[in-house]
């Protein structure tokens, strides 16, 4: 090898992370993608509230007593949403036949961006865009993703500011479910 090779293999040498930099990059990048979620328990009974589904159907909150209903907050365009979305989607599949319901509510999107972002994600539970009614009953939510769990009764037991996981899902959602009459 000549000198000059010799030199800029030396020099990659030196450039070359340690482990330990590579496991802190990698920490990083985690926290980057994937920021905590701030999580608030409660107890309060909700207002009724209602939305339009993209094909025509209306959705009533009576409709869902008796379920313990993921209300979830997101756009087409968050990033931390997308991500989020196939998560949800597993859990509401493996979960759906034990009482456990998912409305994910557009905070900007028409009916129709909706339907077609849903079919082409291939996702099953159903999505609506929002409306005054339901801002009265969660409030105006400014920050997606956010989402809400309501037991059975209709009470609004966690609200979940950030992007959801698997395994919050399951410990905050799982014990609701187990305390539901079947």
């Amino acid at each position: 090898m000549d000198r000059q090779a010799t030199d800029l293999l030396n020099a990659a040498k030196k450039w070359t992370p340690s482990p330990l930099t590579l496991i802190l990059l990698g920490l990083i990048a985690w926290l980057w993608f994937r920021p905590p979620a701030e999580v608030s328990d409660g107890n309060r009974a909700l207002p009724a509230w209602q939305v339009t589904l993209p094909d025509g159907r209306v959705l009533t909150s009576e409709a869902l007593m008796g379920k313990v209903v993921l209300v979830n907050f997101w756009a087409t365009w968050c990033p931390y949403c997308r991500k989020e979305k196939p998560v949800i989607d597993d859990f509401w599949q493996a979960h759906r036949n034990t009482g456990f319901e998912v409305i994910s509510i557009s905070v900007d999107d028409t009916p129709e961006k909706i339907a077609a972002w849903m079919k082409e994600k291939g996702y099953g539970f159903m999505a609506a865009p929002t409306n005054a009614s339901v801002a009265a009953a969660f409030g105006d939510v400014s920050s997606v993703p956010t989402s809400f769990i309501v037991d059975a009764d209709g009470h609004l037991r966690h609200t979940i500011a950030g992007q959801l996981h698997s395994a919050r899902l399951e410990k905050l959602v799982l014990p609701l479910l187990k305390a539901t009459p079947p």
